[in-house]
């Protein structure tokens, strides 16, 4: 099925609040409708359905000294209420969701064309339930309250052999749930565990207290739960349910959290922040007189505020830089006037540190005096456009090798005439041209190149993927341009012996 997107989704639970009445449950949704348009939030309003006559064993139908059954039955609604009710969630602008608690109760939310499936904690081990509910295309939410990671494993396995789209929610199975119950933490680990899933937080909680859905989205939570109900026409509302204006709150806080938070990746600082630092940096000064043409020592110059416009900055001073004029005493040194070009090995360090960042945020490591090859078809300095950073793991009748792309590097077309290769991304993802047909790769996915097949590959964001092939022999790829398998291997190659020394030896 297609792929759901989960991301931002407010869920309001209806439960048992609407105590059988149907006219209380369309106020309650009206009123919930309302504050979703007011703050322009994604939500989807939740029934729960259970097919009371097969749902309870008939010897406990009449009982009133078991929990929740009295309950159960007393407000069970029909076919028809339910209909109605869930037309006046589409009216109000929102998805359609239901809990099943049996079978029969999964019928009814394919007859009711519900939008999206949700899975209660207490059901989360209910094989029976979850192997019909994989049967239903339709996207699926699951609570994971009293389970451990284990289980979680289980159900993850059984969603992702159906193909199904589906995300987790913690949950904490007490009413109302105290602060020290609430392991929030356990979001951060729930989306290291299960990367690519959309993981979120079914709150009970005080209805006043706003400070965790805060630290639940920074942890990552991304779909927010909570009871909903009003206090109207002698029904009461329990005590970790929202009412309308509690409700606006809270969905008001994620915003502000959100807002807070930022995006998930690492935009320039804003002008307004530059400005505020530049004013306490200091400039480069010069302390004796320099002429055009002079290369400019440490002891020309001295460090001082303020920072001037166009002025260099005390950070850029580096060795080596040469006076694209002349400089009295005192005067500031010109950000546009000193000509200065970076070495190659400033220009490596820069490299490796990316390259050191990018496997830190995979979560990948190697040895700190691995050799790393940098692979440069059009010259070191072209690096950041076509390229890659290779790791040789080792090189026998089989060849392991960890293959690092920096942002939108590419690797130009060529092939092997004796090396066969397999491909398989490990984080990031790339796109490879393999014979003409594009392939996209994400985490797990494979490749297969065989010998003699022309190929080439690129990323976007950044990847790290491992090659694993029959032996490698340095002359053995074949390129499409001329201009590339005219040079020698030393111009397209740069070996570092040891890359933790070379990034340990810095720009200075």
């Amino acid at each position: 099925m297609k792929e759901f997107d989960f991301n931002g989704l407010f869920v309001f639970d209806l439960a048992n609040n609407h105590q059988g009445d149907v006219n209380h449950a369309l106020e309650i949704i009206r009123k919930v409708a309302g504050v979703v348009a007011e703050t322009g939030c994604r939500a989807a309003f939740k029934f729960q359905f259970r097919n009371i006559p097969t749902f309870i064993h008939p010897d406990y139908m009449q009982r009133d000294d078991v929990k929740h059954i009295p309950r159960f039955v007393s407000t069970a609604l029909s076919f028809d209420d339910y209909k109605t009710l869930a037309d006046e969630v589409r009216k109000g602008g929102m998805l359609t969701m239901a809990t099943p608690f049996d079978e029969e109760s999964i019928e009814l939310i394919t007859k009711l064309e519900i939008d999206i499936i949700k899975i209660a904690s207490c059901s989360v081990c209910d094989w029976p339930l979850l192997e019909e509910v994989v049967k239903v295309n339709k996207p699926v939410v699951i609570s994971t309250a009293g389970v451990n990671a284990n289980v979680i494993d289980q159900v993850v396995s059984l969603f992702e052999k159906n193909s199904c789209s589906y995300a987790l929610m913690h949950c904490v199975a007490l009413y109302p749930t105290p602060s020290e119950k609430l392991n929030l933490n356990q979001i951060k680990l729930m989306c290291d565990r299960y990367p690519g899933i959309t993981i979120g937080y079914s709150t009970h909680e005080e209805p006043d207290d706003m400070l965790n859905i805060l630290i639940a989205y920074a942890n990552g939570a991304r779909i927010f739960e909570r009871h909903v109900g009003l206090e109207a026409n002698g029904h009461k509302l329990n005590a970790y349910s929202s009412n309308p204006e509690q409700l606006k709150k809270w969905m008001l806080a994620q915003k502000d959290a959100d807002t807070r938070c930022g995006g998930e990746g690492s935009p320039p600082p804003a002008i307004e922040e530059l400005s505020s630092l530049e004013s306490l940096m200091r400039g480069v000064y010069v302390k004796t007189k320099i002429e055009k043409g002079q290369e400019i020592k440490r002891d020309d110059v001295f460090f001082a505020m303020p920072l001037q416009e166009k002025q260099l900055k005390s950070g850029q001073w580096r060795k080596g830089m040469i006076a694209a004029e002349n400089y009295a005493v005192n005067s500031p040194l010109g950000a546009d006037l000193a000509d200065y070009k970076s070495s190659d090995e400033d220009y490596i360090f820069r490299l490796m540190l990316q390259v050191k960042s990018i496997l830190n945020q995979a979560k990948i490591y190697i040895g700190k005096n691995s050799s790393v090859e940098l692979s440069h078809h059009y010259g070191l300095r072209r690096m950041r456009e076509f390229g890659a950073i290779i790791i040789d793991c080792i090189n026998r009748s089989y060849c392991k090798k960890l293959i690092v792309m920096l942002p939108r590097q590419k690797h130009p077309y060529h092939f092997h005439k004796k090396k066969e290769e397999t491909f398989q991304v490990l984080w990031g993802s790339m796109e490879v041209e393999l014979e003409g047909r594009k392939y996209s790769l994400k985490p797990g996915d494979t490749l297969l190149v065989e010998r003699e097949a022309w190929h080439k590959f690129h990323t976007l964001d950044g990847v790290v993927f491992e090659e694993v092939s029959t032996t490698h022999y340095n002359d053995d790829s074949f390129y499409e341009d001329e201009g590339i398998a005219s040079v020698s291997r030393s111009f397209r190659k740069t070996v570092i012996e040891n890359w933790e020394r070379e990034i340990s030896k810095g720009l200075h």
